[in-house]
């Protein structure tokens, strides 16, 4: 049986949703890392290990995927993991201000809700994109998922600037606070998307039209298609390069440039917003045929690459360095770069067998997360060895930018492989992405 369409209204709903999921987790890997790191004066290794967790958890991600596969609906999914999501948010900022006065029982209670940090992202994020990937159309893929994902994006700069705000003057109880009500508006606003989303498709329609294979079995069956491996490799590398700088931000801008809690996170905002930015620039281009995918990923690389060649000048230089202005072009540049790879990721998503969107999703999503746990721990292991061996902290962060504008050159070589040049070239961005929607009101296709 014919399973409809998602329209643009549908589209939008999972928007809200990831929206929702990036509310809570923007606190977790931002605010909380700056916490631990300057103001209760913790090892950087500490949220660095407590992020690698939290990614370790989602090599859950391909048995998440395929559960939603061989399920009737994944709504349940979605929601069942925002819901784990938001209590682990909660609990996150409760041992945080814990470590304050028991900074053992603290460290255990975090490990513990970072685990259910990643448990959530795991089954939300990976069943709505597969939601997205079976029921939108192959032309559309690409859009929908842009425009999700700018929407998740949205959601980082709103609650990063909002909660930056009402942080300061920072106390315990008012990151607890805080959390707390992040969690609970983006729970809320989680259900209130989804309610209703899948009724109108009959229970049966829903069942995959082939009986589901054991997960081994399905998991053997991608992994022998060499695009599918070769994106897999990809991913992996790219997203260390890329997650390597996501927790040292914050802290250097509070012990270079002296940024209170609430500034620093703000500063995040900022990053965020040029994010933002580089995929709505990107999407635009590629509407009007400027670049293909290929091009777009290496350029995206390539840029980002050199915006940490800024940072690092900034850490040398420091009071009189233009901080904002350089992180969001370092926003800009990691933007442009993942709506390439996402127009990839959902392409290839849809090529293999129905059925199995969200065992492809998830394996992605697991060398995502694999990624990020090594940058994390890449990135504040090496600026901690650096401020230990080096007296000046600015310039120990310096060495750190660099040597992630080393592994963003790596990533821009590999990403020249990924497809060939003569494919990339005669497949412009605008078949992949499309965002024609987000200004007229209606669902974006390719032209």
């Amino acid at each position: 049986m014919h399973v409809p369409e998602l329209r643009w209204r549908g589209v939008m709903r999972l928007g809200l949703v990831q929206m929702a999921l990036g509310a809570v987790v923007v606190l977790a890997t931002s605010t909380l890392n700056r916490v631990m790191v300057v103001e209760l004066a913790l090892p950087a290794l500490l949220p660095g290990c407590l992020l690698a967790l939290h990614y370790a958890v989602q090599v859950s991600r391909p048995r998440m995927g395929h559960g939603s596969d061989g399920s009737r609906r994944r709504s349940p999914w979605i929601l069942g993991g925002m819901a784990v999501l938001a209590g682990g948010g909660v609990l996150a900022a409760v041992a945080t201000a814990w470590m304050g006065s028991a900074p053992l029982a603290g460290m255990l209670l975090a490990a513990v809700a970072f685990v259910l940090i990643g448990l959530g992202v795991a089954a939300a994020g990976t069943s709505l994109l597969a939601l997205l990937a079976s029921r939108v159309s192959p032309q559309r893929r690409a859009g929908a998922a842009t425009t999700v994902w700018t929407m998740m994006i949205a959601g980082f700069v709103v609650t990063a600037g909002g909660a930056g705000a009402f942080l300061d003057p920072y106390s315990p109880q008012r990151l607890v606070m805080v959390s707390l009500v992040v969690s609970a508006l983006a729970l809320l606003l989680a259900f209130v998307a989804l309610w209703g989303l899948e009724d109108a498709v009959p229970a049966a329609s829903q069942v995959p039209a082939t009986p589901q294979p054991p997960f081994r079995a399905a998991l053997r069956e991608v992994w022998r298609e060499p695009q599918a491996r070769r994106f897999t490799f990809f991913v992996l590398v790219s997203m260390v390069a890329f997650s390597a700088q996501d927790l040292i931000l914050e802290p250097f801008a509070g012990a270079v440039f002296g940024y209170t809690p609430g500034a620093s996170t703000q500063l995040a905002g900022v990053q965020h917003g040029g994010t933002l930015a580089g995929m709505l620039l990107a999407a635009l281009a590629g509407r009007h045929g400027f670049g293909s995918l290929r091009q777009w990923v290496i350029g995206g690389c390539i840029a980002s690459g050199g915006a940490l060649v800024g940072l690092a000048a900034a850490g040398r230089i420091g009071m009189g360095w233009p901080l904002a202005a350089n992180v969001f072009l370092l926003g800009m540049a990691t933007g442009a770069f993942s709506i390439a790879a996402i127009g990839s990721m959902m392409r290839l998503a849809g090529e293999g067998r129905s059925g199995t969107e969200g065992l492809r999703l998830g394996v992605w999503g697991a060398a995502q997360a694999v990624a990020f746990a090594a940058g994390g721990l890449v990135g504040t292991g090496a600026s901690d060895l650096a401020r230990w061996l080096l007296a000046d902290v600015g310039h120990a962060y310096a060495l750190v930018f660099l040597f992630e504008a080393v592994l963003f050159l790596g990533a821009a070589q590999l990403a020249a492989g990924v497809e060939p040049a003569t494919r990339a070239a005669a497949t412009p961005l605008r078949h992949r992405v499309a965002l024609s929607g987000v200004a007229n009101g209606r669902p974006g296709a390719p032209s």
